[in-house]
C-alpha cells in the first residue's frame, strides 16, 4: 500500500544511466535556480520603505538612490559569480571556493551559512507567498500557517519527483510572474507619463530633518535582501546540461538583467504613487491596485506574485541537497545526504530541508518577517567569503588577465563585507543568534568529520598481514517453549554446527521442571540449559549466561545468539505479543561483541 502511494506521488524509479536526462537547459534552470532572486522584487522595495517610514513620509524619496545602490551591488555580484562559475565548474559555490583558498574552517563557515540560508529561504518564501494571498483575500489570514505548510509539502513532493520534472511544472509560473511584473511596470510608467496615478510625494533631494546615516544604512541593508539567491547558480553547476559552465554563466547574466530591471521598476512606481507599507497589504498589491484597480489584471498580478514567492523556495530545494552532498562527500555531514533517491535526486536532503522549514513556519506561526535579516546575513557571509577566496586564488595562480578579475572580486568582497557589517550593526537584535548558531553548526561539522576519520582508522586493516581467522562456532538459542518457531530455529542452528545449546528462563521451580520434562520427551538432539529468574526478568539471566559462554569459548569459537521470531500476518498483531526478542537484540547490539541472528517463522492465520 505504502509503495503504491509512493509511486503515485514520486513516480517510477529511474535508472542511474538516466542521470543526463535530468540535467537542466538554460530555460528551465532560469526558472528553478532564479526563482528566489526574482521573487525578491515582491518584498525588496517594501523592506526599504518600512525602514524609511521611521523618518516620516518625506523620507520615501531616499528609496530611489538606495535602490540604485542595490542595483550596483547586484551588478558587482553577478560579474563576480560569473568568474566563480568558470573557475569552479564542478559547483559548490562559496563553500568550495572558501575551502580551497581560505582553509577548511572558513569553507565550513560559508557552507554552514548557506545551509541555514536555504532553510530560511523556504520558510520566508512560503510565508511571503501566503501574505500575497491574504492581501487579495483577507478572510484567509487565519489559515496562513496551513497555506504555507501545504506549499512546502507540494514543493517537497515535486522535487522528489526529480529536478527536470519539477522544472517543467514550475517554469510556467515563474515566467508568468516575470511577464506580469513587466506588464505592471510598463503600464504603471505609461500611466504616470500620461498624467495618471500622480500622488503628492516629496521631490528627490527634499531635506528630511530626522534622517540619519544609520537609518539610511539600515534601509540599504534591508533592500539588499533582494539579492538573496544570486549565488544559487554557481552552487548548482552540475545540474546544467553541457557545456555546464557556459550555460550556468548565461543563466546568471539573464537572471541579473531581469532582476535588476524589475527591482528598479517597482521602486520607481512605489515612489511615484506615494506607496507606503501597510500591515495587511503588500507594496506590489498597492501598486497593482493603483495601476489597474481591483480587476482581473490586479488578481493576475497578485496570483503570480503569490506563486513566485512560494516557488522562490524551489531555489533552495535545488541548491541545498547539492551543497549537503558536497559536505557529506568531504565527511562533514552524514553520508545519507550522498544517496540519490528513486528519481536520481538527493532525496534525504530534500526531505530534511522540507521538514526543518516547516518547523520554522509552525514555530513563527507564519510570521517570518523577523527572519529576513538573519536570512540576508546568512547569504552575505558566503558572498564575502567567496569573493575573498577568489581574490586569493587570482593572486596565487596569476593566470592571463588575472588583475581585472582580481579587481572585480575585490570590489565585490569589500561591498558585501560592508553590507554584512551594516546588517550586524543596524539589526543586531535580529541577527545576534547567528553568532551562536553558526559556531554550533561548524562544531557539528568537525565532530561528524572526526567520527568518520575515527571509524575509518579503526576499521582499516593491513592487507599484507591481517587475514580472516577461522574459528569454530557455538550457537545459543533462547527458547520460550516447544513450538514450531523453536523447531525451525534449532533446525537451522544444527545445519551450521554441532555446538548448539538452547536456553530457557523460568520464574519458579515448577515451571522449570515442566519445561525440562517436555524437552526430554521431545528430544530434539540439543542440550537444554534452564535458568531461574527470581525477579521475573528474562533478559538479565540470559545476559549472565551469554557472558559465561563468551568468557569460556571466545578464544576458540564465534558466539552466535540465534533468536527465534514469528512474523504475524498483519502488522497490528505485533501489539498482541511480547517483544522479548526485540529487547534482547537491542541489548546485545549495544553491550556484547557477539553475532546476533534472527530466524523468522511466518504465520499464515
Amino acid at each position: 500500500m505504502l509503495n503504491k502511494i509512493k509511486r503515485l506521488l514520486i513516480g517510477r524509479p529511474m535508472k542511474s544511466t538516466e542521470i543526463e536526462e535530468e540535467k537542466l537547459s538554460k530555460f528551465k534552470a532560469l526558472a528553478v535556480l532564479s526563482s528566489d532572486a526574482l521573487s525578491s522584487v515582491a518584498y525588496g522595495t517594501e523592506q526599504i520603505l518600512i525602514i524609511l517610514m521611521a523618518a516620516g513620509f518625506a523620507a520615501i524619496w531616499y528609496s530611489i538612490p538606495i535602490s540604485i545602490a542595490v542595483l550596483g551591488l547586484l551588478t558587482v555580484l553577478i560579474f563576480s559569480y560569473r568568474q566563480t562559475i568558470f573557475a569552479y565548474p564542478k559547483g559548490g559555490g562559496a563553500y568550495v571556493v572558501a575551502k580551497d583558498n581560505l582553509g577548511v574552517s572558513i569553507g565550513l563557515m560559508a557552507g554552514g551559512s548557506l545551509l541555514v540560508d536555504y532553510i530560511l529561504t523556504v520558510a520566508v518564501s512560503s510565508s511571503a507567498g501566503t501574505d500575497a494571498i491574504t492581501s487579495a483575500f483577507p478572510s484567509l489570514h487565519e489559515h496562513r500557517v496551513l497555506i504555507a505548510l501545504t506549499m512546502i509539502l507540494f514543493l517537497t513532493i515535486m522535487n522528489l519527483r526529480g529536478i527536470t520534472e519539477s522544472a517543467s511544472v514550475l517554469a510556467l509560473p515563474v515566467y508568468l510572474f516575470v511577464f506580469a511584473i513587466f506588464v505592471l511596470i510598463i503600464s504603471g510608467v505609461i500611466k504616470y507619463i500620461s498624467g495618471g496615478g500622480h500622488a503628492e510625494v516629496p521631490e528627490l533631494g527634499t531635506a528630511v530633518s530626522n534622517i540619519s546615516w544609520f537609518l539610511l544604512l539600515k534601509a540599504f541593508s534591508s533592500g539588499c535582501s533582494a539579492l538573496t539567491g544570486v549565488e544559487a547558480v554557481s552552487n548548482a553547476i552540475p545540474n546544467f546540461k553541457q557545456p555546464a559552465e557556459r550555460n550556468a554563466a548565461a543563466t546568471l547574466m539573464m537572471m541579473g538583467t531581469i532582476l535588476g530591471a524589475m527591482f528598479i521598476g517597482i521602486s520607481l512606481l512605489a515612489y511615484w504613487y506615494g506607496i507606503t507599507p501597510a500591515p495587511k497589504e503588500t507594496v506590489v498589491s498597492q501598486i497593482a491596485a493603483n495601476t489597474f484597480g481591483r480587476g482581473i489584471l490586479y488578481y493576475f498580478i497578485q496570483g503570480t506574485t503569490a506563486l513566485i514567492l512560494f516557488l522562490a523556495a524551489n531555489t533552495a530545494y535545488s541548491a541545498f541537497p547539492l551543497l549537503a552532498f558536497m559536505l557529506a562527500k568531504d565527511k562533514y555531514m552524514p553520508h545519507m545526504f550522498m544517496v540519490r533517491g528513486d528519481r536520481l535526486g538527493f532525496s534525504n536532503g530534500i526531505i530534511f530541508l522540507g521538514v526543518l522549514s516547516a518547523l520554522l513556519v509552525i514555530l513563527f506561526q507564519g510570521h517570518t518577517e523577523n527572519l529576513i535579516p538573519l536570512y540576508a546575513v546568512g547569504v552575505f557571509i558566503p558572498f564575502t567569503l567567496s569573493q575573498l577566496g577568489m581574490m586569493v586564488r587570482w593572486v596565487k595562480l596569476r593566470p592571463a588577465g588575472w588583475l581585472i578579475r582580481f579587481i572585480v572580486n575585490t570590489i565585490g568582497m569589500f561591498t558585501t563585507l560592508a553590507i554584512t557589517l551594516i546588517f550586524i550593526l543596524t539589526k543586531f537584535n535580529q541577527v545576534w543568534m547567528i553568532f551562536i548558531f553558526l559556531p554550533i553548526v561548524i562544531f557539528l561539522f568537525f565532530q561528524i568529520h572526526r567520527h568518520y576519520l575515527n571509524i575509518a582508522d579503526e576499521l582499516r586493516i593491513d592487507m599484507d598481514e591481517e587475514k580472516p581467522v577461522i574459528k569454530g562456532s557455538t550457537i545459543v538459542v533462547p527458547v520460550a517453549g516447544i513450538t514450531r518457531v523453536v523447531m525451525n530455529s534449532l533446525s537451522y542452528a544444527k545445519s551450521l554446527t554441532n555446538h548448539v545449546v538452547a536456553v530457557y528462563v523460568g520464574f519458579d521451580d515448577e515451571d522449570i521442571a515442566r519445561m525440562e520434562k517436555k524437552w526430554e520427551e521431545w528430544n530434539p538432539g540439543v542440550r537444554l540449559i534452564t535458568l531461574r529468574s527470581s525477579y521475573r526478568s528474562i533478559i538479565r539471566p540470559l545476559m549472565r549466561f551469554i557472558e559465561t559462554v563468551e568468557w569460556k569459548t571466545s578464544e576458540t569459537d564465534h558466539i552466535t545468539i540465534l533468536i527465534p521470531q514469528f512474523i504475524t500476518r498483519h502488522w497490528w498483531h505485533y501489539f498482541l505479543h511480547n517483544q522479548t526478542g526485540l529487547l534482547l537484540r537491542a541489548y546485545l547490539f549495544n553491550h556484547k561483541d557477539v553475532v546476533i541472528a534472527t530466524v523468522p517463522y511466518h504465520l499464515h492465520k
